[in-house]
């Protein structure tokens, strides 16, 4: 009797291996668009002027990806998730960091998932990426990166040698904690970065806060760290950002509204005249946002946003920029749609990157000419085709 016990026990064991499931998406997206810019910079003349060019990833970065899950039993599950990016308009690979030639540069993790949560292991976004479906980056993409989302990392920046932790939905609220490893043999501090974030879920609401800091390294794990750390900055704090969003669904309408603070406390010279006041060499950056989608029906929507920045550049110096952006989204199907924005951004006293990272007259280098005095104008115009898969 115990022997037929214990061969149903072993038949069993072996009947809920083979039950496993497993299975392997692949996903991507491929968004291209006509656009034109005014007071683009010509490198070659060292002027500005209209510039008209196809732009990959206009809305959301085109990318190719691969994700998978494997039920261990138990509520246990093995996840895994990698995720390339490219130029679609002319097929290269496109790379975040310079000079980059990492295949998976967009994600690269592997972990386990359960009722515990979720714990994720490589290279990834940290939380302020998930909480920026509460602004315009849920609508606008990449067009209010410029004027101060990719600083404030909504815009989705990576996490190298990163783990992090998410929680289960718990009545609305999911928490996230990340933490960076900076590989530096006896300096643990040196390039490290870590994040706390969470956000609540309550039908029409959606409010989100995210805290994200990294220390400066020889090999940061935080991507958007370009410079090599002296010595006697390796360790310290360079990048101290915080996120506070909120949006709310009125009828056809959602609001929002958003604001970041970012300090570089590393970013301590004082920038000499207008072409060296960028926004990633300020030492202080504020951004608020406030912003709309308007539903007219299931296939259409309309959408404004204002977006401003004020940077501090070691209390001395100050700009701001200023953005302006409008458009239309229409859905032809479930995966396909088409868009049309319109974005104008100004700069006072500082160096305006353009809608499209075209920087205008007194922006790329020392040697262009002061168009503006440091008030320039850029306006966007784009009109293109995002397809999911």
């Amino acid at each position: 009797m115990k022997k037929s016990l214990l061969a149903l026990a072993v038949l069993g064991a072996f009947a809920g291996a083979a039950q496993a499931q497993s299975s392997v998406t692949i996903y991507g997206i491929v968004d291209t668009g006509l656009v034109y810019t005014s007071k683009a910079v010509n490198t070659s003349t060292l002027g500005t002027g209209s510039k008209f060019g196809v732009n990959s990833g206009v809305i959301q970065g085109s990318r190719i990806g691969f994700k998978g899950v494997e039920d261990l039993g138990g509520g246990l599950s093995a996840v895994f998730q990698l995720e390339t990016g490219f130029n679609n308009d002319n097929g290269a690979l496109n790379g975040q960091d310079p000079g980059a030639t990492n295949l998976f540069r967009r994600k690269s993790v592997v972990g386990l998932s359960g009722g515990f949560g979720s714990v994720l292991v490589g290279r990834q976004t940290d939380f302020a990426d998930t909480i920026s479906a509460y602004t315009s980056v849920n609508d606008f993409g990449g067009v209010t990166g410029a004027v101060g989302h990719n600083l404030n990392r909504l815009e989705g920046t990576r996490t190298n040698n990163s783990i992090s932790y998410t929680t289960n939905s718990l009545s609305g609220f999911t928490g996230n904690l990340i933490y960076g490893f900076g590989e530096t043999a006896g300096k643990t501090s040196a390039g490290q970065s870590f994040g706390i974030g969470g956000k609540y879920d309550n039908g029409p609401l959606g409010l989100g806060i995210n805290y994200y800091q990294s220390k400066q390294g020889s090999t940061p794990s935080d991507t958007s760290l370009l410079s090599t750390a002296t010595a006697a900055q390796a360790g310290n704090s360079a990048y101290k950002g915080l996120n506070v969003v909120a949006s709310y669904q009125f009828g056809p309408a959602r609001v929002y509204g958003n604001y970041s603070r970012v300090k570089q406390d590393l970013n301590t010279t004082t920038p000499t005249g207008v072409n060296a006041k960028t926004l990633s060499a300020a030492n202080k950056a504020d951004i608020y946002e406030i912003g709309t989608a308007y539903s007219l029906n299931p296939s259409l929507k309309l959408l404004g946003a204002v977006t401003h920045t004020r940077a501090d550049f070691n209390s001395s110096n100050k700009g701001k920029l200023t953005q302006i952006s409008l458009g239309t989204d229409y859905w032809l199907s479930k995966r396909t749609d088409l868009y049309a924005f319109v974005a104008n951004i100004r700069a006072t006293d500082m160096t305006n990157p353009g809608v499209f990272g075209d920087a205008t007259g007194t922006a790329a280098t020392t040697a262009l000419p002061a168009i503006g005095n440091g008030t320039d104008s850029q306006t966007a115009v784009a009109v293109g085709i995002r397809h999911k898969f």
